[in-house]
């Protein structure tokens, strides 16, 4: 465990991105940190503050937060852009990422305000991906920063790969397929699947980010990697051992909260009462209902949303279906929706609209099946409930996320996505969304990968126990950040003495 004396207290700054999806890891880092006697600063936006405290236990006086401001004239932002979520454009994505990369001399400011007040600096930077100035912050202040991709070894490997070996290059078209190369399986992938900042370099924000952000991977301490050994152990090898990093995997990040109910509170405030979720689902046989959201990012068009629409119904399976759609009064259709759907579906289904008590749901034994973008919050959230998934990627990692799911681990069917598209996703017909339902919650197949999604669930639970690899990882990270501080302590009394 942890020592809880002053003397011999680490602390640790967070530098999570302004999104629900980089923040949630962060936190539980910060009160996994904080249980094993780590003081912790988490550094965001106004916006977000309120949200931290509210996730944060109040007795917990070693988990701080720092507010900072993006940078929003600088990029012709406007002011009340403070979260990924909230910019709708993927022309005020970019600015909104550009104001990111503008945050570094903020951190300085506070790490020198630390320094002038004789206070000690934090031992360690827990950086996220989207700021890869700071590699050069910690560096000027002698403190080792280490990055957190929130995302797979699998996905690591992958983008590292197709990263340093540009495969997308060698075929004639977006549909033609080709091999990851060094890579622990053959996994097949087209270049409509690779990302747009990767393969064009065209000085675009995003693709200008993405090259800083792999040379920031070279160059930092390490990589936190929220993720359990047993989950995908040839690719937490292939990542260390064959091309070079130095990692630890600590995951899953929230299955060391053992409070169900402090679990589910996890993310932003649910649109549906929690109870009245839970009695829903009370009322539904095991393994019956189809759980389908697509995260806090993906912002569906209204004419795939129909198309989900028919496909949910066609396939004849109860569900529960997440849309961020606010339902305006007093019109009587509304136009993503067929005509008369939500008076068939009573009982059958229910819309939630904004955001939902996700881990809750997942958790319910009534779920047997996932329909999801496969960002890796959420897939991991269903892989600890034992809960297949259909892969319906948009963007980021997640075409790497569907591969691990489909066809390392096959607790997963694709619905047939085949273009990386920012915020709307490829277009999926209804025939291609009722078959994948069926598919993960009928006949012998789905029984096989509930079999397996349920022994992996086993297998997170005891990775997070005394003695389970994640625990194991996390003990040698805290011994590894020690012997450095003693290290920088060691030079700066040699310096003094001389």
């Amino acid at each position: 465990m942890g020592s809880n004396k002053t003397d011999e207290q680490l602390h640790i700054f967070f530098l999570p991105l302004m999104a629900q999806g980089h923040l949630i890891p962060a936190i539980d880092m910060a009160k996994l940190f904080s249980s094993r006697g780590l003081k912790s600063t988490i550094v965001t936006t106004s916006l977000f503050a309120p949200f931290l405290s509210k996730s944060l236990p109040t007795s917990d006086t070693q988990i701080d937060i720092l507010t900072i401001k993006l940078p929003t004239a600088e990029v012709g932002l406007p002011e009340d852009v403070e979260g990924v979520h909230m910019a709708k454009t993927p022309d005020m994505q970019n600015k909104f990422f550009r104001s990111c990369g503008l945050l570094g001399p903020q951190i300085v400011d506070i790490l020198e305000q630390r320094r002038r007040r004789r206070h000690r600096l934090p031992d360690c930077l827990v950086a996220d991906m989207f700021f890869p100035w700071a590699t050069d912050v910690a560096a000027k202040f002698g403190i080792p920063c280490i990055l957190f991709h929130g995302t797979s070894y699998f996905a690591l490997c992958a983008a590292l790969c197709v990263f340093l070996h540009e495969p997308y290059k060698n075929v004639s078209s977006d549909s033609e397929p080709f091999m990851i190369p060094n890579f622990p399986d053959e996994i097949e992938l087209t270049r409509s699947r690779v990302a747009d900042f990767v393969k064009n370099d065209d000085g675009s924000v995003l693709a200008t980010w993405y090259k800083e952000s792999k040379k920031m991977e070279a160059r930092n301490y390490g990589v936190l990697v929220n993720s359990f050994y047993e989950l995908e152990p040839r690719y937490a090898d292939h990542y260390t051992e064959v091309l070079g990093k130095k990692a630890w995997h600590i995951g899953p990040l929230f299955l060391y909260e053992k409070e169900a109910e402090q679990r589910a509170c996890r993310g932003m405030e649910t649109s549906i009462n929690q109870h009245e979720c839970l009695k829903w689902l009370d009322s539904k046989e095991g393994d019956s209902v189809v759980y389908v959201s697509f995260g806090s990012v993906a912002n569906f068009a209204d004419d795939q949303l129909m198309e989900i629409a028919a496909g949910l119904e066609a396939s004849g399976q109860q569900f529960i279906w997440v849309v961020k759609k606010e339902k305006r009064e007093g019109v009587v259709r509304e136009e993503w929706l067929p005509e008369g759907f939500e008076e068939r579906m009573e009982g059958r289904g229910l819309i939630i609209r904004g955001w939902a008590p996700q881990l809750m749901i997942l958790e319910h034994e009534a779920v047997g099946g996932f329909v999801t973008h496969c960002g890796w919050n959420s897939t991991l959230e269903s892989v600890c409930s034992g809960v297949p998934m259909v892969s319906w990627p948009v963007s980021a990692e997640q075409f790497y996320n569907e591969k691990l799911v489909t066809r390392v681990l096959r607790i997963g069917v694709e619905v047939g996505a085949k273009k990386w598209k920012r915020l709307v996703g490829d277009f999926v017909k209804r025939e291609a969304v009722e078959k994948a339902v069926r598919n993960v919650m009928e006949g012998e197949e789905a029984e096989e990968m509930r079999s397996r999604a349920k022994r992996f669930a086993e297998m997170a639970r005891r990775a997070v126990e005394e003695g389970g690899s994640s625990v194991s990882d996390l003990d040698a990270l805290f011994e590894d950040l020690r012997s450095q501080r003693a290290a920088r302590d060691s030079t700066k009394k040699n310096f003094l003495t001389k």
